[in-house]
Order: structure tokens, then C-alpha cells, then sequence
């Protein structure tokens, strides 16, 4: 992925060019570009993908910040891509032209090493991310391994389906790590758009869910959606809470967070960035075996795990789209804290050709 771009779109595009957003962390802060790049070819074991639309991630904004370095030049963003196959690589045979995928952020594995073998793939340390190591879902075409790509319903809104690939799925994960007994009380802080799906899943599952952040909208969003209470950030929250999740990459939370826990308890940090944390007090904030975890990716079966669920237990997504030259907007709305709900970007790009490709069109 060294290829060269240009710093705009050509004006000499062709049927077998596309729009990409890419990140250039040297050519500024908001470091996210609209270039033109050739369409990519499948390798043996890949599908291409002509992208609907793809969900905004908050890593996207980390990346396009700097908070992240990407780990690879000019990679673009984007791990919440829904899509229709239009082509794949020659060993590639789960999925044919027309089937709709979903590419989420879990890109590869090795598939060897103790961590995978024990189905722990989240923990691999040659695993690979959509829109970090790999070219991701910002771009009118995207690439995917075929093992790591979705199956998808062709009759539900894109829009909705978006969201569920990574922001549902770190949330399921998320919830299973915060230990919450059957019937127990969840605390959730920061109701964005993985938070406002883990919600209505909480719920659903008979947990009594209370939410904890600085919107007022996103309070008012969660009241909405069944929580028994809503208030800001850096409240205690109205009783002592079996565990809670952490969705604001806000380190200075955890202190009060961990003191809003009932004993033995649980703290998951479900962000991928977080800043610094305090100094904690071990008596009132870890003692009585109050514990804070880290959540770190997810394995394909959470995401099959989760797409199951949401699709029995009717999880829907409160949506703002975007046009998809409008990419850096709906990331300085995510940052300054604009948006309630997820946002998606509507790529809906043109067939190569005129028509729908086939393999041979491809390789």
C-alpha cells in the first residue's frame, strides 16, 4: 500500500480510477484527503467490493488526529463498510457477484499462533485493521479476505447495517467483559454511537441500564431507548452499578467510574485511545475487588454473535448521513461532539465499465 496519490481528484478520471479519502498525517492536523487511486485488484483470497455507504468510527477520527499512527501511507479509513461483491480473487469462493458484505475492523490473523488457536484471534499480535493496515471502506472500492468479510441481508437498510460492523460489535464485546449478572445494573459512559447500540442490547438482555454522559441530546437519546437514568459525564451515577463500560476516550472518567461501581464490579474501556488516567486511591476505587479491563478488538464470532442478536432483538441505529465528499465534516462534527447517535457516509459508487464487472474485468 505505497502507492502515489494525487493531493485532489484528477480531472481526467476513468471508469477504472475511484475516490478515496486517505490520511496524510504531514499535511496537517485534520490529516484526511480526497484523492483519486486505481480501483484495487482482489488477491487469491479477497473479494472487491463496491461500497453502499460506510459508518464514521471515532478510530477514524484518531487516525485522521494522530492520535494513531496509521500503519500504512495514504491508508484509508473506513472499518464500517457495507457493500455489494463485484469481483474476487481466484481462490476466493464463499461469497459470488451480487451478495452483500459487511468489512469491519478485524482485517487478519495469523491463524497459528496461541492466541487464535485458542479463540482469542482478538489478541493475535500479526493481526491486521481495516482502515489502519489495510485500505478501508472511505473509497468507492474496497478489497476484503473473503474469511473476514460478513454476510449481509440485501433487504435491510445499509444505513442501518453500518453502524452494527463495528460499533455494535465492540459494544457486544464490551458488555461481555463488564461481568453484568442477569438483571444486574450497567453504568455507560459516553452515548455515541457504540454506546446508544450497547443500550438497547443491555435492555433487551433485562439489564437495567443507566447512562452517564456530557450531551444533553445523547441523554435525552438514551431516556428514549429505556434507560433508567441519564446523567452528565462526571456524576456519581443514582445507585451502585454492577459494571460499566467506558465509551469516552476520556481518562480523567475512570476515577469516577470505578467509584460509581458496586463492589466486586467491573470497569471495560471499550476504546481503542484513551487519555491519561489519574492517580487512582486504591480504598475507594479498586479495593472489594472492583476490577478495570481493557477491551481489544473483537473475534469474528463476536460479530456474528452480535449481528444475530441485533437482527432477533430489532436494534436499530439513529443515523445522520453524510455525503461522502463530506467525510472531514462528519468528522469534526464527531469530534465536537455534534452528532447523537452514528454517522454514515454515503459512498454509492458508480459500476466500473458502465456494467457490473466480472473476475476476468478484475485480475
Amino acid at each position: 500500500m505505497t502507492d502515489e496519490f494525487h493531493s485532489r481528484p484528477h480531472p481526467d478520471r476513468t471508469p477504472e480510477t475511484m475516490r478515496a479519502w486517505v490520511v496524510a498525517p504531514d499535511r496537517g492536523h485534520r490529516a484526511l484527503h480526497l484523492v483519486d487511486r486505481a480501483v484495487p485488484n482482489p488477491e487469491n483470497d479477497e473479494v472487491l467490493v463496491r461500497t453502499e455507504v460506510c459508518g464514521v468510527c471515532r478510530t477514524d477520527l484518531h487516525l485522521a488526529d494522530g492520535d494513531l499512527a496509521p500503519h500504512a501511507p495514504a491508508v484509508t479509513p473506513g472499518h464500517e463498510a457495507v457493500g455489494i461483491v463485484v469481483g474476487r480473487g481466484s481462490g476466493a469462493k464463499r461469497f459470488d457477484a451480487g451478495d452483500r458484505v459487511g468489512i469491519a475492523w478485524l482485517a487478519g490473523t495469523c491463524g497459528r499462533c496461541r492466541a487464535c488457536r485458542s479463540g482469542q484471534e482478538n489478541l493475535c499480535h500479526d493481526s491486521q485493521y481495516t482502515g489502519w493496515d489495510r485500505h478501508g471502506g472511505y473509497a468507492e472500492y474496497v478489497t476484503v479476505r473473503e474469511a473476514f468479510a460478513y454476510r449481509l441481508p440485501t433487504t435491510a437498510s445499509a444505513e442501518q447495517l453500518a453502524p452494527l460492523l463495528c460499533s455494535g460489535i465492540i459494544g457486544y464485546r464490551a458488555l461481555q467483559r463488564a461481568k453484568v449478572p442477569a438483571g444486574g445494573r450497567l453504568g455507560i459512559y459516553g452515548f455515541g454511537a457504540s454506546a446508544h447500540l450497547t443500550a438497547q442490547l443491555a435492555i433487551r438482555q433485562g439489564l437495567e441500564v443507566h447512562v452517564l454522559t456530557r450531551g444533553k441530546d445523547a441523554r435525552r437519546l438514551a431516556l428514549e431507548l429505556g434507560a433508567a437514568s441519564a446523567g452528565p459525564a462526571d456524576a456519581m451515577p443514582p445507585v451502585p452499578l454492577d459494571g460499566s463500560i467506558m465509551f469516552a476516550p476520556a481518562g480523567d472518567l475512570v476515577p469516577t467510574a470505578l467509584a460509581g461501581l458496586e463492589q466486586g464490579g467491573t470497569l471495560a474501556i471499550a476504546g481503542i485511545h484513551l487519555s491519561e488516567i489519574p492517580t487512582l486511591d486504591y480504598q475507594r476505587h479498586l479495593f472489594r475487588e472492583r476490577t478495570l479491563t481493557s477491551v481489544t478488538s473483537n473475534t469474528r464470532s463476536d460479530g456474528e454473535t452480535f449481528l444475530r442478536l441485533a437482527s432477533a432483538t430489532g436494534i436499530t441505529a439513529s443515523v445522520t448521513s453524510y455525503p461522502f465528499s463530506d467525510a472531514d465534516k462528519a468528522l469534526s462534527d464527531l469530534a465536537n461532539g455534534a452528532l447523537t447517535g452514528a454517522a454514515v457516509l454515503q459512498v454509492r459508487a458508480q459500476s466500473l465499465r458502465e456494467t457490473e464487472p466480472t473476475d476476468s474485468v478484475l485480475r
